[in-house]
């Protein structure tokens, strides 16, 4: 089984290039983040032609996240990240696909910091650990993907220091995401590559990707059931250098059946 995580940046935008690389990958589920669309202007019959089933949780002009499987109905679990109700961002969805429950994961970037932004990123990050403790605690296969706007460690950016008045890895940040990883969740990636240098996401400014600044903010965690089954895990980066390409590139972990 492969799942994958891809922040498209705009659905509408990069329709062919997220078409090929469905066709020439063909992962059994994929998450995408940044659809940027309200529900009604989801493409579901793109991918419904290439043979996915489709859920989505869409917002009108950013945000917004989606779960592709391919063959395979996924069976919708949660809409939207809970322990905020007032939270209209869309954020999070979750379902059930070939008993696997998988989370598609847009979280907030919290820029600029300090700041309101960056003080939803937190909260929103302790919401996170408390809802993934609950499907720890049931013994859920899970996989928690997405794009999760954090860089842990230094070996995962181009330049500490370029970065380091950045939300994305300033010390609060760092410090939520290395709290959930303790509560018992596997860094798919980062477990296959221990010493680091591998990036996810290339600005689109200063010659990012060219120069090949990059760093890795594009996360699959796994559950203990899942984290036995890892087989691989990788970057589809070569996707990132095409036309009209996202600013991302795909990331996928494969799990043994």
């Amino acid at each position: 089984m492969k799942i994958a995580t891809f922040n498209i940046n705009g659905i509408k935008a990069r329709l062919p290039r997220l078409k090929e690389w469905l066709e020439e990958t063909r992962p059994t589920v994929a998450c995408l983040q940044e659809i940027k669309t309200q529900d009604e202007g989801f493409p579901a019959d793109e991918f419904e032609a290439l043979g996915y089933k489709s859920i989505w949780h869409g917002q009108k002009g950013f945000n917004g996240v989606a779960i592709l499987a391919d063959g395979i109905e996924p069976v919708e679990t949660q809409r939207g990240l809970p322990g905020d109700p007032e939270d209209e961002q869309a954020r999070y969805l979750e379902a059930d696909v070939a008993g696997v429950r998988v989370a598609s994961i847009y979280l907030p970037n919290g820029n600029p910091q300090p700041g309101p932004k960056f003080d939803y990123k937190l909260t929103w990050m302790e919401r996170l650990r408390n809802h993934a403790a609950s499907l720890w605690a049931q013994e859920i296969p899970t996989a928690l993907v997405g794009d999760f706007n954090v860089i842990p460690e230094d070996k995962d950016v181009w330049s500490p220091k370029a970065m380091a008045s950045d939300a994305l890895m300033q010390p609060e940040s760092r410090d939520a995401y290395a709290r959930l990883l303790a509560d018992g969740w596997t860094d798919a990636v980062d477990t296959l590559n221990p010493r680091g240098g591998v990036w996810t996401f290339w600005d689109y400014q200063a010659g990012a990707w060219p120069r090949d600044h990059g760093f890795r903010i594009d996360h699959l965690l796994l559950s203990p059931e899942l984290a036995d089954r890892l087989s691989a895990a990788g970057v589809d980066k070569e996707h990132r250098g095409r036309e009209r390409a996202s600013d991302h590139a795909p990331v996928w972990v494969a799990l043994e059946d």
